[in-house]
């Protein structure tokens, strides 16, 4: 079980970073070039604090439904 807990966790890492990836990278950067502005730097700073955030609200959320969930699904 520890095993499979581990590979969720490492999945579930990926798919933040392939998502912070996708949605910042395009909002961010709408020419991409040899290096970041200033300006996209701080809204790829912005946008990853947030989008991490909410992960962390959405997980959160998902966990205390899992644990109060009588049947244990």
């Amino acid at each position: 079980m520890s095993t499979i807990a581990q590979q969720s966790n490492i999945e579930n890492a990926r798919t933040l970073i392939e998502k912070i990836n996708e949605k910042c990278f395009e909002k961010c950067i709408p020419k991409p070039g040899g290096s970041l502005s200033s300006g996209e730097s701080t809204c790829l700073t912005t946008c990853m604090q947030k989008y991490m955030q909410a992960w962390n609200v959405v997980s959160q959320a998902y966990i205390t439904r899992i644990k109060s969930d009588p049947r244990g699904n």
